[in-house]
């Protein structure tokens, strides 16, 4: 438990090159934003990270027959350059790919169903949907161009103190209006058409945050992106990269429990008295800066601050409920139309938004360790299957899908904001040297997501400690960067 004098003795030197730092959360916005601290203020910053539960937050694995399987935060884009990043200085590998099908499913029959012939699957496509796949690819693609920008940003050292701040610099008021429209509204004015965003939009943002197609532009076409390139994972569990980012910082991880941040201000500096409860009772420490990765909303914590002037408000908005069952059992392959189990061919199931419909996604998943002689198992065999649904699953519910299952392990938990209730994004910036990185779950929620946050609230963080303020915020960024080069 760190002292609680630690940066408080009340006669102060000036503003030193690393202040003590608090990190609230170890999951990977916590382990991501200490690892870029250090990288920006030197290994001499001082970091402890508040963690009650385990390192790794939401990516969490969960044991079947001595075997462990991601429960969620399962695969990545191939276009995630700081957690492929991650995976390169930490020597970790990539977990090798095995192939499986995919299909939509409308609660009474298939209404696509992919192949093993890319053209096949094209025409398909076109043969249902005319060109609005088409359409999708170049609305998500020109969205993920813009959205890129930020990688040659944060390689310049830019940061940004708000949400729309860093969308303006992206995509201009075109992106920030992405965070306050619907996807559906969007994809139908660049000519998609309904039935496709009812059969193919509406599943995939169904199986990534278990909501409809009023999620906003911003957050469907990130999940979109997702569905369309290639995703790896990482060999052992994504949550390795959590564990080896602390690791590689040397980050002080303390079992407790954060319920609030003080303000006390001494020789004109703000200072922060982080009070938290763990094993041995209730503690607090002193710091210069602080980062919360946990969410703030009333539904998910109730963190206090104290003596801020104003107050910090309210956190607006909710979270979405959403329920993993990880069952080991044998598919009922009749339930979608095929009695003989034998010819079942899909690894994944999406689903569409129909109202009898009592789970959102499931696929056959395989282990975190995969070996070389690794092969899926057949349809007739008993399969480790992740159902993903809003409410758990009841007996009935579970006989509807699986004929027999020896398990059935049920993970609850709050995943992804709500995002038909967001009106307003919440701020980066809390006070001074206090900052909230899980603001951006609000634009859109990925690991990569995630990890550009964190990133951006290191470099918030070293700009304002050092007065760098020419870095902050800057307009025509794109015209900036290009002339450094």
């Amino acid at each position: 438990v760190p002292p609680l004098s630690r940066g408080a003795l009340l006669t102060r030197p000036p503003s030193p090159l690393s202040p003590p730092a608090a990190v609230v959360g170890a999951g990977l916005g916590g382990s991501a934003v200490a690892y870029f601290l250090q990288q920006h203020f030197g290994p001499q910053v001082q970091l402890d990270v508040y963690e009650p539960a385990g390192v790794g937050g939401r990516l969490a694995t969960v044991t079947v027959n001595k075997q462990q399987y991601e429960s969620r935060g399962a695969s990545i884009h191939a276009l995630s350059l700081h957690m492929l990043d991650f995976v390169k200085i930490l020597g970790l590998k990539h977990r090798r790919e095995v192939a499986g099908k995919s299909a939509i499913f409308s609660g009474e029959h298939f209404v696509l169903e992919e192949t093993d012939w890319y053209l096949l699957n094209l025409f398909r496509l076109w043969w249902h949907y005319g060109i609005s796949f088409l359409r999708l690819q170049m609305w998500v693609e020109e969205v993920m161009e813009k959205f890129m920008r930020i990688y040659k940003y944060q390689a310049h050292g830019y940061a940004f103190s708000s949400l729309e701040e860093m969308l303006r610099s992206l995509g201009g008021d075109a992106f920030v209006n992405m965070t306050q429209r619907s996807v559906a509204e969007s994809l139908l004015e660049v000519g998609v058409t309904q039935r496709f965003v009812d059969d193919v939009i509406a599943a995939v943002l169904r199986s990534s945050y278990g909501q409809s197609v009023l999620v906003p532009a911003f957050a469907g076409a990130m999940s979109l992106a997702g569905a369309q390139g290639s995703t790896w994972a990482v060999e052992g569990g994504n949550k390795l990269v959590c564990s080896g980012l602390l690791k590689l910082t040397k980050a002080n991880v303390i079992p407790a429990r954060v319920t609030g941040v003080s303000l006390h201000s001494s020789e004109g500096r703000a200072l922060y008295q982080v009070h938290y409860e763990g094993g041995e009772g209730q503690g607090s420490a002193f710091y210069d800066m602080v980062v919360v990765t946990t969410p703030l909303h009333p539904s998910r914590s109730n963190f206090t601050f104290e003596n801020f002037e104003p107050p910090i408000a309210n956190f607006p908005g909710a979270f979405q409920p959403s329920v993993t069952s990880v069952v080991h059992g044998y598919l009922n392959s009749s339930y979608f139309g095929f009695p003989d189990p034998k010819l079942f061919p899909f690894a994944s199931i999406l689903t569409t938004d129909t109202p009898d419909l009592f789970f959102s996604a499931m696929d056959n998943i395989c282990p975190v360790n995969i070996s070389a002689a690794f092969r899926r198992k057949q349809p007739q065999e008993a399969a480790v299957w992740r159902v993903l649904s809003q409410q758990p699953l009841d007996k009935q519910q579970l006989k509807t899908l699986f004929r027999s299952y020896y398990s059935v392990q049920v993970t609850e938990w709050q995943a992804y904001p709500r995002y038909d209730a967001a009106k307003s994004l919440p701020p980066i910036v809390l006070h001074e040297n206090l900052f909230y990185l899980s603001s951006v779950e609000w634009v859109a929620s990925s690991m990569e997501m995630i990890a550009v946050a964190a990133k951006n609230v290191a470099l918030l963080a070293y700009n304002r400690w050092h007065q760098d303020l020419e870095k902050i915020d800057q307009k025509d960024l794109m015209h900036k960067v290009k002339t450094e080069l």
